[in-house]
């Protein structure tokens, strides 16, 4: 197929290597022109990618009349960004365009996951067969570096689901299908709110203990929240659930990892935010999350701890403790 990848970040350039490996045509839509030129001639974004090779046949180009010649877009921008610049390319939305949204966030302002935003935006309806999301334990840097990986492609159409999911079949990057795009969404969003939990814990050092539980509890709360919200309780166990969750709660190049570290150890939020080369979704995600839980009647302890933390309400360690010291109840 061709395909417009919509963002030059990190992520959206990893799966732009991966689709042209899997033999499509690969466009990147970019607003850098200097960026753009680095891709089509050195084959390197140097960004946020700098040194790992993207496949030559990889294009960029920051003309946004190109999408209207692709069958499929990826948006790969951040979530809370999305609809700002999605409405700016509406008129080269055609009949039977694909959107795949790769992004790993839930709507500040609106409160509420992508796929109940972008597909009205381009006429939509929300349970369309042509959306899709994409998620799963995929680190950018090791996916353009061809390390195994594996994710979930998730449609409300299982036929288009599985069509889909070939697109990024190669040998080193394995695509399952789904039909529950709303679990896809929030497993994927929410265990960005439980990695910066998770980096505090480790950066007040109280050990692998208290991650384990942590991240166990964490993925209790995403199911409470997902399931409430339509989502297959067996969704959270699989790729895009727990091992998403696992590999951003411990791996250091998780970027919502490393902002709790960096809590965690003392430093400011506005300065961590300032230092870093990327967007961490965690962060306006988990306020989302904390004003959905209340909405909806869901206990989420852990989400509005960390909710507390980034706003300076109570610090690391007291949050972290006054989870330690709630009420004993059973497990569930």
């Amino acid at each position: 197929m061709k395909i417009a990848v919509l963002g030059g970040g990190s992520f959206g350039t990893a799966l732009a290597h991966v689709l042209a490996c899997a033999g499509n045509s690969v466009t990147i839509l970019l607003r850098d022109i200097k960026l753009a030129e680095d891709i089509n001639v050195h084959h390197e974004n140097t960004r946020y990618l700098a040194g790992m090779k993207i496949h030559a046949s990889v294009q960029a180009t920051c003309d946004p009349s190109m999408l209207q010649y692709c069958d499929c877009w990826l948006i790969a921008l951040p979530c809370q960004m999305q609809e700002k610049i999605l409405v700016n390319y509406l008129p080269y939305f055609t009949d039977t365009t694909m959107l795949i949204n790769v992004a790993k966030g839930i709507v500040l302002d609106k409160q509420m996951p992508l796929s109940m935003l972008i597909p009205p935006l381009f006429g939509l309806p929300t349970d369309s067969a042509r959306y899709a999301v994409l998620s799963g334990p995929s680190f950018a840097k090791e996916v353009i570096q061809e390390k195994p990986s594996a994710c979930v492609l998730a449609c409300e159409d299982e036929t288009n689901a599985e069509r889909l999911r070939s697109l990024f079949s190669t040998s080193f990057f394995r695509c399952y299908s789904s039909t529950d795009v709303i679990g896809l969404e929030l497993g994927g969003a929410i265990k960005n709110v439980i990695a910066i939990a998770a980096g505090i814990c480790d950066g007040l050092d109280y050990g692998h203990n208290a991650r384990a539980a942590l991240i166990t509890r964490g993925l209790a709360e995403i199911s409470r929240l997902g399931t409430t919200m339509g989502a297959g309780h067996a969704t959270f166990m699989g790729l895009s659930g727990l091992g998403d969750l696992m590999l951003t709660c411990t791996g250091d190049l998780s970027r919502n990892r490393q902002v709790g570290l960096k809590l965690g150890k003392g430093e400011r939020l506005h300065d961590i935010i300032q230092s870093m080369n990327g967007v961490a979704e965690g962060v306006p995600t988990t306020h989302a999350v904390k004003k959905m839980a209340i909405d909806l009647g869901v206990e989420m302890p852990i989400a509005c701890t960390v909710d507390a933390i980034l706003n300076e309400e109570i610090s690391p360690n007291d949050g972290l403790r006054t989870l330690m010291e709630r009420a004993l109840k059973a497990e569930r």
